[in-house]
């Protein structure tokens, strides 16, 4: 009854939407209609893989199925990058290995399936946006700026000597959102995880404790998935013997 109440409010979205003539309304209705499928689905395989005696090998097999699927995600959002699925997989793989490694290697959280699934959901989900974000924007830096680009290599720079500074303004573009969301949590923002938390009947105390590492956790694995793309992506905007590569203007 509850959730059938709830829905109550993506009618005031679609409503909304219609009195401003904002013409998004099935698209409204498609992202919940669409959420509620997904996170149903989802929630019969959580079901399973959470039972008492399931495998932890099912849990590592839902992880390895996230990579592809948030690639492919990425490949959506930002079509105009040169061989941004290969890139994103690399990078996501690199995260899950370095982020859980650290939290489950360090015994920060036990290695269960109610503590793997969701924690590479939340690295990998996050990491998704500040990807797409790196990606587009060190595409868009090269474009604009090939000219100094090519003049810092007719100079003598190496290529990533040459287009460093434009590397580094769009790994800021891309950190800095998730740096400030980091520092207004808490004060402004009550996240996610710590509500549900609480909603759920645990110590508040509690609840601050596991949110602060889960943003730790977002942090560290926003900053090695963008770190781990732009550097991929930079080299690949250049040919062995030192050239900008020509790429296909953006639509």
């Amino acid at each position: 009854m509850g959730l059938a109440l709830a829905s109550s409010l993506v009618l005031i979205a679609i409503l909304l939407s219609m009195r401003q003539r904002l013409g998004l309304e099935r698209q409204i209705l498609w992202a919940s209609v669409r959420a509620l499928v997904q996170l149903l689905a989802v929630g019969v395989v959580l079901a399973f893989l959470l039972r008492p005696g399931s495998s932890i090998w099912w849990s590592f097999a839902w992880v390895l199925l996230m990579l592809p699927f948030a690639a492919d995600v990425v490949g959506r959002r930002a079509p105009q990058v040169p061989h941004v699925r290969r890139l994103a997989l690399g990078a996501f793989a690199v995260t899950s290995l370095v982020i859980l490694g650290l939290l489950f290697g360090l015994r920060v959280f036990p290695l269960e399936p109610r503590t793997l699934v969701p924690l590479a959901g939340m690295m990998i989900g996050n990491s998704m946006t500040a990807t797409v974000l790196v990606a587009t924007r060190i595409v868009a830096e090269f474009q604009d700026n090939r000219a100094l680009i090519e003049i810092r290599l007719a100079l003598g720079f190496k290529a990533q000597d040459a287009f460093r500074p434009y590397l580094r303004s769009s790994l800021r573009t891309a950190l800095i959102p998730q740096i400030e969301t980091t520092k207004a949590v808490g004060i402004v923002i009550l996240p996610g995880a710590m509500t549900g938390l609480i909603l759920a009947g645990i110590d508040p105390i509690e609840a601050v404790r596991v949110q602060i590492v889960v943003m730790y956790l977002v942090l560290g694995s926003v900053a090695v998935a963008s770190s781990t793309v732009a550097l991929g992506l930079s080299k690949m905007l250049f040919t062995p013997d030192q050239r900008a590569v020509h790429l296909p203007e953006s639509r």
